[in-house]
């Protein structure tokens, strides 16, 4: 891959990554409009940022979840 990966860290809230999956979907239908689509190296490193985006907001989202349901409920022993 030859996009910077941003690593999951607590920091990055599901907010925040929401966020940037956003805009790596619209630079994805941008590129298709505007004949990028037939540029495999581009779109192959898109792709693959995009999925990586994904997983990072999946991460954070359960994250957050269970923090919420850690903080109302207590800690799940057993």
């Amino acid at each position: 891959m030859s996009f910077h990966t941003a690593e999951w860290s607590a920091q990055v809230t599901a907010f925040d990554a929401r966020e940037r999956l956003i805009e790596l979907e619209t630079e994805r239908e941008l590129a298709l409009e505007v004949g990028l689509g037939a540029n495999d190296a581009y779109m192959t490193d898109l792709d693959a940022e995009l999925e990586h985006h994904r997983s990072l907001y999946v991460a954070a989202v359960v994250t957050e979840l269970a923090t919420l349901r850690g903080e109302l409920f207590g800690r799940q022993v057993g």
